[in-house]
């Protein structure tokens, strides 16, 4: 449901809430808040709720260190592992200076331009997202271990596969919120877990993305287990894929829908630094279905981009290359503007590569090109490049490059 402001203020009265989380993220994407009670909505609607910056990575130091945050009611949602009573909400929050001014580092307000832009050009791209994870039990102190929940493999079921209730957990809170899972599955990891979403739009997707992992790590320390989100938690075993599914709204026109996909993969090794941002991330790369060349190809999974089976409005693009550090505002924004360029400029899409890259001989993988190799080559690449110092702010560069 899409709330207004004064909605907000009702429901606070009527549901018993009692404190009110203005979230935000690091320009790293790393969820923050802070709680304010329903007495102060009324101003946080009208002046925003102050915050040290200087303090948030990214953000600034401390020679001018006040910004505001300005929830928007439209966001509203429980947290329904608060208490029932003395309920806890909570709202996505926009960031302003004292002014007035938009603040440079508030990615989600960079994704809310690129979406703006696309829809001012007669575009609109929809998302689903795909995240996996790993399960870690706990020791006694509560500390995470290496020892993963289960011995589970691909879409095994229980009692091989521990992870059944913490997943069908997780599915029936992020219900509660307003967000609605598609699927959910044991991965091939031991211990590792899936659960993909409906598509919606970017901003909307970019903020279940937000939540879910919130959710995740909410659950399973309920259950005793660590969640771990980062590429590659264990070295022998498949890495950790945040698989990026986009299409423009008229999917059905395959001169679009090719273009777009033309685009992004023009500018992914610009884009490589973002949806990759760890050194850890290129261990994942080349390995266990994680691509390493660039190329696109219907359903196979050895490609950088994919084209599931699904016709009509379902069809869609598989960007694979991304993993769950990526802050989803920036990957889904620089998405967006690849793909709008590739398809303003009606950008022919190469042939498909329709090979095992895992299998192929290296006569055949001397033909494709390759992502960078480490996040170092990936921040060289970004810094020299047009289409990145086009849409993302210097002082964003900067702070993931180390310039």
């Amino acid at each position: 449901m899409k709330y207004s402001k004064d909605e907000v203020i009702q429901y606070a009265q009527e549901e018993d809430v009692k404190f009110i989380r203005l979230a935000f993220c690091d320009v790293f994407g790393k969820q923050k808040n802070i709680s304010i009670m329903p007495g102060e909505l009324p101003r946080a609607f009208e002046y925003g709720i102050a915050f040290d910056a200087s303090s948030i990575a990214g953000f600034g130091d401390e020679t001018r260190s006040d910004l505001l945050l300005h929830p928007e009611p439209d966001t509203l949602m429980p947290l329904p592992w608060r208490p029932e009573h003395g309920r806890v909400v909570q709202m996505f929050s926009s960031i302003t200076y004292p002014d007035g001014r938009d603040f440079g580092c508030d990615t989600r307000n960079l994704l809310k331009k690129a979406v703006a832009k696309a829809k001012s050009a007669g575009y609109e791209f929809t998302f689903g997202a795909e995240q996996e994870f790993y399960l870690f039990l706990l020791d006694d102190n509560g500390t995470p271990t290496t020892v993963p929940s289960d011995w589970a493999g691909y879409m095994d079921v229980a009692p091989e596969d521990h992870g059944e209730n913490v997943r069908r957990e997780i599915c029936l809170t992020l219900e509660q919120m307003g967000i609605r899972p598609e699927s959910s599955h044991h991965e091939e990891g031991p211990g590792q877990n899936e659960i993909d979403f409906q598509y919606s739009g970017a901003v909307s997707a970019a903020d279940n993305v937000m939540m879910f992992q919130r959710v995740v790590n909410t659950v399973a320390y309920r259950n005793g287990l660590f969640a771990d989100f980062s590429p590659k938690p264990i070295e022998s075993s498949p890495g950790n894929g945040f698989h990026i599914n986009m299409a423009p709204t008229n999917s059905e026109n395959d001169a679009v829908f090719n273009s777009m996909i033309a685009g992004i993969l023009e500018n992914i090794k610009d884009m490589t630094a973002f949806l990759n941002p760890s050194e850890n991330s290129y261990r994942r790369l080349g390995r266990n279905k994680a691509p390493r060349y660039i190329s696109w190809s219907a359903e196979n999974r050895s490609q950088l981009i994919r084209i599931p089976a699904a016709a009509g409005k379902y069809r869609r693009a598989e960007l694979r290359s991304p993993d769950p550090f990526a802050n989803p505002y920036l990957a889904f924004a620089l998405m967006i503007y690849a793909g709008l360029g590739g398809i303003e400029r009606s950008l022919k899409l190469p042939d498909s590569a329709d090979i095992n890259f895992y299998k192929a001989s290296a006569e055949e993988l001397s033909r494709f090109d390759k992502l960078p190799d480490s996040f170092r080559e990936a921040c060289k690449i970004a810094s020299a490049s047009g289409f990145i110092r086009e849409h993302i702010p210097p002082e964003i560069l900067s702070i993931y490059c180390k310039l």
